[in-house]
């Protein structure tokens, strides 16, 4: 377990996987994790990743897991970009491609991160992005969201997510609802952030230019499985795959064990192949196809 601070103070949870039965490992993966969850809820994704030769590191957000802040909240969207850029720095001095691996909040955060700082970044892999929710939000909420994002921007409400929500898997949905580091609540300004943040992921998606590999499951009960795909046509990456999983739910990496055997074999596919890419052994494709 380690720690670094971010530009404003908090402290940063860090956890890393290293590569296994390499002489070096191919590239580093950085993990970002969702709303609500922790970093050590990967722990069967990265250990899979590193078996496949790879180096894995991963943070818990701001407000999150074991990292510092109000939990749910944040004051401006960019203090995650702030730190993830940290958190990038430290994976670059690896020496090796970096890769995102994010999903649904992590993934709302990584395509802002990479307009950004596109060239530290050999590509990303995203999963169920949080770029809408699944249900629409009445209008009365939205305003009332916004009046009290200004006036008390850390008034906390109950997200309602429940792991019966997230993961097909009964024993994993369980072990989600009682998880003590996953926070059950989200602030009125991280409301009104994230919804910014999901407008511009938007309107300039066509700026995007890195490799990206889109993993969506079509029975979602948080993100919009349908605004993953407009997102995606938008995208401006001349090299980009969507996989969309009939029957899956959120959280594709915890889907029963032979989806998600099978999900995380299509990643390490993925990033073998880019690896190779980043080398200049490769040329960029477009795909599109359902899985």
């Amino acid at each position: 377990m380690s720690f670094f601070q971010s530009r404003d103070g908090t402290q940063i949870h860090e956890r890393t996987w290293p590569a296994e039965g390499a002489a070096k490992p191919t590239a580093t993966v950085l993990i970002l994790h969702g709303y609500g969850e922790h970093i050590g809820r990967y722990d069967e994704t990265a250990r899979k990743l590193a078996a496949a030769g790879f180096s894995v590191r991963g943070i818990d957000l701001r407000g999150h897991g074991q990292s510092g802040g109000v939990r749910g909240h944040c004051s401006k969207f960019d203090e995650y970009i702030d730190d993830a850029e940290q958190a990038v720095t430290r994976a670059r001095a690896e020496g090796l491609p970096v890769f995102i691996l994010a999903h649904s909040f992590g993934a709302l955060i990584a395509p802002l991160f990479a307009l950004r700082f596109h060239e530290m970044l050999a590509g990303l892999v995203l999963t169920s992005p949080f770029w809408k929710l699944k249900l629409a939000v009445p209008p009365a909420k939205v305003l009332a969201g916004k009046i009290a994002s200004r006036l008390y921007p850390k008034l906390a409400l109950p997200s309602g997510l429940k792991g019966a929500d997230v993961a097909r898997d009964p024993e994993i949905a369980a072990l989600y609802d009682r998880d003590p580091l996953n926070n059950k609540n989200a602030t009125a300004r991280w409301f009104t952030e994230s919804s910014a943040a999901q407008e511009t992921v938007l309107a300039r998606a066509h700026e995007l230019k890195l490799p990206v590999l889109l993993i969506v499951g079509e029975a979602d009960r948080v993100a919009a499985a349908s605004q993953a795909r407009v997102v995606f046509d938008r995208l401006g990456s001349a090299d980009k795959t969507l996989h969309m999983l009939a029957g899956q739910f959120h959280e594709v990496l915890n889907e029963l064990p032979a989806e998600r055997e099978k999900t995380v074999g299509q990643i390490v596919e993925w990033l073998r192949a880019h690896v190779a890419k980043s080398a200049g052994t490769s040329e960029g494709k477009l795909h599109a196809r359902n899985a």
